[in-house]
């Protein structure tokens, strides 16, 4: 018979729609509310007394249990992110925090565990990554839409878009061979992109086919062009205009069928007015051209790649970071990325290793991100949440030119709203054109 005690319990836990459980010191079900049902489903009758595990399957169950570590340690356990698979035989991603249970004399008589079904979320999380994801290529600035837009049309960018292209193309079943100019001398560029005949030199015992024969068919993507020799650059004008190569040593030339793909973090137009790369091969590369914009000029994506990031080093590590902290966020998004994606990328991999699990605080970023006090320690509170949103109203202001019915609609706020914000936070806008563009 059911006590009214735990009658007004079980109403109390009902009322809640975060899963909530309960148990007992040796680890059975004492309380299972009706959220936990609906989420696991699995009934209260068939839950209470089992024990934990039994009902649940988390993936963290046999090796890293947040609450077995709750009773271990006594420390709560806030936001660690898990799997439980459902009674249905479904995976369902879940958020748990977990708390020491006590009697009236501060006895541990248990512990409380309380879930979210974060499908939803999971599902949100996909379809954004969906729409504002290219291959693997992150970004929902106008700037990365308006490249993910063209690049199903083009043959140009950086690895990761050449590699994007390459698999979107005809040619995605023949190789992808990338190549940087920079890394090595003319003699070794020379032979690793044409080959070589044995006996051609020294140490050429046999024969070996080149980057642009291995990629016969395919794509090859040649990055830093603008420091290759203007020897090199006779060459490969010769490659690109008759489509043949000739290895080192050999007499015969071969036929090749390649979509050349270049790069370069150099102004080649400068270099042809100084003449140090040839006019003829710059407009032999230059059929489309495409400037990707730095990390500082496309900030509205920084969210979107920590999270990004977040989750891949969650797989590759086996953590259960949930995120980042509104301080950390608006710092990241002062931050001027000198190193751009790499550094942000390298940023999160280090807060990782400080991080066990929860949100990354400024504690866990490098030194040099991290605000000081007079006496050299990190202030948490002295970036503010709003400070992001400031900053991110201004750029898209700046980048319509003032113009505030774009402004918003980027955004995704009324026009109203974005008024207010701007008065809030004393913005200064840019005159409009009235055309929402830059003058």
């Amino acid at each position: 018979m059911i006590d009214a005690e735990t009658k007004r319990r079980d109403t109390i836990l009902d009322s809640i729609n975060e899963g909530v459980f309960t148990i007992d010191a040796d680890w059975r079900i004492t309380s299972f509310n009706a959220a936990a049902e609906r989420i696991t489903g699995a009934s209260r009758d068939e839950a209470i007394g089992q024990r934990c595990f039994e009902v649940f399957h988390a993936n963290i169950c046999e090796t890293a249990c947040a609450l077995k570590r709750t009773m271990s340690d006594g420390r709560p356990v806030v936001n660690a992110t898990a799997y439980i698979v459902n009674h249905a035989g479904n995976r369902v991603p879940i958020r748990i925090s977990t708390a020491l249970l006590k009697d009236d004399d501060d006895h541990v008589i248990g512990g409380v565990e309380t879930f979210q079904d974060l499908s939803q979320i999971e599902e949100l999380k996909k379809e954004l990554h969906a729409r504002y994801s290219f291959q693997d290529i992150i970004g929902r600035s106008p700037v990365m839409m308006q490249l993910f837009e063209l690049l199903p049309r083009s043959g140009t960018g950086k690895e990761l878009f050449a590699r994007a292209i390459h698999n979107l193309s005809p040619r995605k079943n023949k190789r992808f061979v990338a190549v940087n100019c920079a890394a090595l001398p003319d003699t070794l560029l020379e032979s690793e992109l044409f080959g070589y005949k044995a006996g051609a030199f020294t140490d050429a015992k046999r024969d070996k086919a080149g980057r642009f024969t291995l990629a016969d068919g395919g794509t090859i993507f040649l990055d830093e062009i603008g420091d290759i020799s203007p020897a090199m650059q006779v060459r490969l004008l010769r490659v690109l205009q008759e489509r043949v190569v000739e290895p080192l040593g050999g007499i015969e030339p071969i036929k090749v069928n390649v979509r050349v793909v270049v790069a370069t973090n150099k102004d080649l137009a400068e270099l042809v007015k100084t003449g140090t790369f040839r006019e003829d091969l710059y407009y032999r590369i230059r059929v489309i051209r495409l400037q990707l914009p730095t990390l500082k000029q496309r900030r509205e994506d920084i969210p979107f790649l920590v999270g990004h990031l977040i989750a891949r080093f969650n797989r590759l590590e086996g953590k259960d970071v949930a995120g980042v902290s509104g301080e950390v966020m608006s710092r990241l998004m002062e931050y001027d990325f000198p190193g751009n994606v790499r550094e942000l990328e390298n940023i999160i991999e280090q807060a990782f290793v400080l991080c066990s699990g929860g949100l990354i605080g400024l504690a866990h970023l490098p030194p040099e991100l991290r605000p000081v006090t007079g006496l050299g320690r990190a202030e948490p509170d002295s970036l503010k949440l709003s400070s992001m949103e400031r900053h991110l109203i201004s750029l898209t202001l700046e980048r319509y030119s003032g113009n505030r019915k774009k402004a918003a609609e980027e955004l995704g706020i009324d026009t109203s709203t974005l008024f207010r914000k701007i008065k809030a936070f004393g913005i200064e806008t840019p005159p409009s054109d009235g055309r929402g563009k830059r003058r």
